[in-house]
């Protein structure tokens, strides 16, 4: 029994070397030639200036499978083309509404800078006019002081010769008890005017 497994096993080696040399054999007959071959006659295509490549292309195309082939291409070609020049144009675009968008955003800051300006003179004016208001209430101030202290015989014709708003101004602010004997020291129809100019 034991006989016998070797032998079967001297039979499996003898059929994988017959199937290895069978392979070995088509190898070294076949293949090697083919490649030797086809080597040489790339070298006298490259002696004989003739690029091996473009004369394949031109035996393709001479296929009739071939020609459907390079149809195809030519629409796809056509197609990426017609695309390409569609996001061009849109890239034309999209910068030409970047460059405005810009300019509308160089005018707003310009315009935003210019308001600022004219914020800031206003506001100088506005404190200018209440230092002048303050001012002019202080001065108001010392008048009416300075009315409240003097004899109504020298007030009466003071006020007589200022301007009617001036005037009421500070018969207005006078206390009624300096008020009256200045009013009796004008002129009726003096007293009369301011008097009804004060009611009103």
């Amino acid at each position: 029994m034991a006989r016998n497994s070797k032998l079967q096993e001297d039979e499996n080696i003898v059929v994988k070397k017959k199937g290895t040399r069978l392979f070995q054999d088509v190898l070294i007959w076949t293949l090697i030639p083919l490649l030797f071959t086809t080597m040489v006659l790339l070298i006298i295509a490259y002696v004989a200036d003739v690029n091996v490549f473009d004369k394949a292309k031109e035996w393709t195309r001479a296929l009739p499978f071939a020609e459907k082939v390079d149809d195809d291409e030519n629409k796809g070609n056509i197609v990426i083309e017609e695309r390409v020049v569609e996001l061009q144009a849109e890239i034309q675009e999209k910068e030409a509404q970047l460059y405005k968008l810009q300019e509308d955003l160089a005018k707003s800051e310009d315009e935003k800078q210019s308001l600022l300006a004219e914020q800031t003179g206003l506001l100088a004016q506005i404190e200018a006019l209440k230092m002048e208001k303050e001012d002019y209430h202080r001065d108001m101030k010392e008048i009416i002081s300075t009315f409240e202290k003097m004899s109504a015989k020298s007030a009466a014709p003071v006020i007589t010769s200022m301007s009617d708003a001036e005037a009421i101004q500070i018969l207005s602010s006078l206390k009624p008890e300096v008020l009256a004997p200045i009013l009796e020291k004008m002129s009726p129809k003096d007293a009369a005017k301011y008097t009804s100019l004060m009611t009103k």
